[in-house]
């Protein structure tokens, strides 16, 4: 026996709304409820319909799908008009591989293949680059940026129509937000081209932002720059992307931090380095040299004597603060020994003095030198 007709099974119109839909199955139901209903054996039968027709057309997207199709919708019947208990036709088949793969792939390839019409779309997400100093990185700090963007249109409210209008269903597809078009032995599915794959349209759009729902405009932003980023850091700031289309959701925005160079500090994670010069006699005598550190402070270091080129000495706690978590890194100080230049007459003079006094006080050179000479000797043997 053929179905009935869903809308007739309710009793309503084609044309009926979600809450004279809704009204209408809750009239039925209590109607045709079964507890009340015992000596009427086809109660339960009509019962199980009405629940059948409330549920398909209760779903704008099932809704919109029995419109077009009819019970074929439901039964895979969309493809053509074959006969169910005999063979499948050509059309049959297609339909039915087409609602296949788009089980199984409707999902990969962006959304479920049985005609669902998409929702209002997303805004995108935006990056904004920010360049600060390492001053800045160890002290944080709070700044104002200009964010060229799309921002919800203060007419429509987003809706993209004018004010009161209220958006149709595409004709169309019938509100899916899609098509098929029959290509051979495969049914082809594609986006709308008229409504965008949104399965609406707008008569009457808004002057405003065009019926996007959206207008573009500089927004200016205060963000917060925790202390201790270094480059790389990433910042998110949700929903303060562009705005969706049509009233859709809003993106976020992505702030990515670059830390310039600094001229006397190098930093390796939350640790800081700087490389000091000191004279030739104060490595030799050993000494104190006052150090910058990046709080802006002084602190007073220690040169023992002896001291070489590219000998490290730490300051606790002096480095750059740690993004997640508590305390501070370390600072290295590498010594760099500078040798005189421009001398005069007098300093060469003394200078080779002391040279011939110092022949057992470079233990590294004489070190060297006596390995130099074992490589030769072997070489001549």
């Amino acid at each position: 026996m053929a179905k009935r007709d869903f809308y007739e099974v309710l009793g309503v119109s084609k044309g009926a709304s979600s809450d004279e839909i809704k009204k209408a199955y809750r009239k039925k139901a209590k109607e045709l409820h079964p507890d009340r209903n015992a000596d009427n054996p086809e109660a339960e039968t009509q019962f199980k319909e009405v629940n059948e027709a409330y549920e398909a057309l209760k779903d704008p997207e099932k809704k919109a799908a029995y419109d077009r199709f009819g019970h074929a919708a439901f039964d895979g019947g969309m493809g053509g008009g074959g006969p169910r208990g005999g063979g499948m036709g050509q059309g049959d088949f297609a339909s039915a591989f087409s609602d296949v793969f788009d089980d199984l792939f409707g999902d990969f390839m962006g959304g479920r293949g049985g005609g669902g019409r998409q929702r209002a779309a997303r805004g995108s997400d935006l990056r904004y680059n920010m360049r600060i100093s390492l001053e800045d990185a160890f002290n944080g700090m709070q700044k104002t940026i200009n964010v060229p963007t799309s921002v919800t249109c203060s007419v429509c409210h987003g809706t993209g129509a004018e004010s009161g209008a209220e958006p149709t269903t595409c004709p169309t597809c019938s509100g899916m937000g899609k098509v098929r078009a029959q290509q051979g032995f495969f049914t082809v599915e594609r986006t709308c081209p008229t409504c965008g794959g949104l399965g609406q349209i707008i008569k009457n759009p808004c002057e405003s932002c065009g019926g996007a729902g959206r207008v573009e405009k500089n927004r200016s932003l205060n963000v917060n720059i925790p202390a201790g980023v270094e480059t790389g850091t990433r910042i998110r700031l949700a929903g303060e992307g562009e705005a969706g289309l049509r009233g859709g959701p809003t993106g976020d925005l992505y702030i990515f931090i670059e830390v310039e160079e600094h001229p006397i500090f190098r930093r390796d994670g939350v640790h800081l380095s700087c490389r000091v010069p000191v004279s030739m006699t104060s490595a030799a005598l050993g000494g104190e040299i006052e150090v910058p550190t990046i709080d802006g402070g002084r602190s007073r270091v220690k040169i023992p004597s002896g001291s070489q080129t590219g000998k490290q000495m730490r300051l606790r706690g002096k480095g750059m603060p740690a993004l997640r978590g508590t305390g501070r890194g370390d600072m290295f100080i590498e010594l760099a020994v500078e040798t005189p230049v421009n001398l005069t007459g007098k300093q060469k003079e003394l200078l080779r003095e002391f040279e011939k006094l110092s022949e057992d006080n470079s233990p590294e050179s004489e070190n060297f030198f006596s390995k130099v000479k074992h490589f030769w000797d072997g070489m001549k043997n």
